[in-house]
């Protein structure tokens, strides 16, 4: 029994501090009822299949649409994704500039979609949405394949994340009375950092209709082999780790999860990745990770197939346009030092990067609305907007 409890009040005092957007719910889980998918998609990724007019939890004056459209998976495979996009009430004579947004982790099932959630926007760390609208930007969202629409979900998979991201902006410009410019900044926090820097290397080839002004990853899942075989001794890290082997075995041929871990920790871990990071199932799910210890791997990530596709999908390809990277200096996800490693990497391939760490911000609590990265990334992203240059922290690192 007193084991019982301990865990419970571990699992309550760690919700907080886990990286990704933990949002209260009003109805028992917290999730919205799933929609029926097309039996096959359109060929063409991008395209708009519907725009349903959306308003729970949206900012007030603001008009959104819960969307379904196409997009392709890792393989080349067509597929569908969902995702939100909310405008400003007051129409502008103008089309308005673009801002995509690329969620943290809310986790791996299928119900687990931050636009199915009783609050979206706070599932998966969205920041500023208000004062993005305020500044007559449209805020386009995607869940990302497997989240919402048939999977699997391509967690911490470059290539189905960042097609998702572009081609939720490729489907926005066809909603009706809705009128979007080609200037467009990903945005992008932990999970959905890593798809935002995919997104940023992929355009050019995959959507050279959807230009890029910028890319702002915050707090993102960068070194892969080292965020993974490191994440389990952070609170709740064990969730990630059965999230990637989850995505990665299911992906993946070659990845087997019985190389890293025993039949008992892999029953245990399949478990979890069905656990969304939502309102109550968070907290069992960190109750659950809290069973599992933090040592789960008998052999490290960082080794094998495990390990050579984590490191076929660190971000590590060219990226053309202005880039911000953000890092709460207190973060126990994603460690500064390595993402102060992947800045330095990227700096010397040729890649300019604005690197700005925050002192006393942790993973979450990065994107909070009182952190001081909110006002820095809506300068940033106006002073993309507007073609002004930017800066570069290579030089200083």
């Amino acid at each position: 029994m007193h084991r019982i409890v301990a865990i419970c009040v571990i699992a309550l005092a760690v919700v907080a501090a886990v990286a990704i957007g933990v949002t209260p719910d009003r109805s028992s889980s917290g999730l919205q009822s799933r929609e029926a998918p097309v039996a096959k998609p359109p060929a063409g990724p991008g395209r708009l299949l519907s725009a349903e007019t959306f308003t729970r939890g949206m900012p007030p004056s603001s008009r959104a649409w819960r969307i379904r459209y196409t997009t392709t998976r890792e393989d080349g495979v067509p597929a569908e994704s969902t995702g939100l996009v909310i405008a400003d009430t007051e129409a502008t004579d103008q089309p308005s500039p673009v801002v995509a947004w690329a969620h943290g982790t809310s986790g791996y099932a299928r119900a687990c979609a931050p636009s199915l959630a009783e609050e979206p926007l706070q599932t998966g760390g969205a920041v500023a949405v208000q004062r993005v609208l305020d500044r007559g930007w449209v805020f386009v969202a995607t869940d990302y394949i497997g989240l919402g629409t048939p999977g699997p979900h391509p967690y911490l998979i470059g290539q189905g994340e960042g097609r998702s991201v572009l081609d939720a902006v490729r489907a926005a410009r066809s909603i009706p009375d809705l009128s979007l410019a080609q200037e467009t900044t990903v945005w992008g926090h932990s999970q959905g950092g890593h798809a935002a820097l995919w997104a940023a290397q992929l355009q050019p080839d995959y959507a050279p209709e959807v230009p890029l002004r910028g890319v702002a990853a915050m707090a993102p899942a960068s070194d892969l082999p080292e965020l993974i075989d490191g994440v389990t001794a952070a609170p709740g890290g064990t969730i990630f780790a059965a999230y990637v082997l989850r995505a990665y075995e299911t992906v993946y041929d070659d990845v087997d999860a019985s190389d890293y871990v025993d039949e008992e920790t892999q029953r245990a871990l399949e478990s979890l990745a069905q656990r969304c990071l939502i309102g109550g199932d968070a907290v069992l799910a960190v109750a659950e990770s809290a069973l599992l210890g933090d040592s789960v791997f008998e052999r490290a990530a960082d080794t094998g197939t495990l390990g050579q596709r984590l490191t076929a999908n660190v971000p590590s390809g060219s990226v053309d346009v202005p880039l911000l990277v953000a890092q709460g200096e207190r973060d126990r996800v994603v460690s500064p030092s390595v993402q102060a490693d992947y800045v330095r990497t990227r700096c010397a391939e040729g890649t300019d990067v604005d690197y700005r760490t925050y002192p006393g911000r942790g993973h979450l609590n990065l994107v909070a609305e009182d952190s001081a990265l909110a006002p820095d990334l809506l300068d940033w992203t106006a002073r993309r907007f507007t073609g002004q240059p930017a800066a570069s922290s290579c030089g200083r690192l």
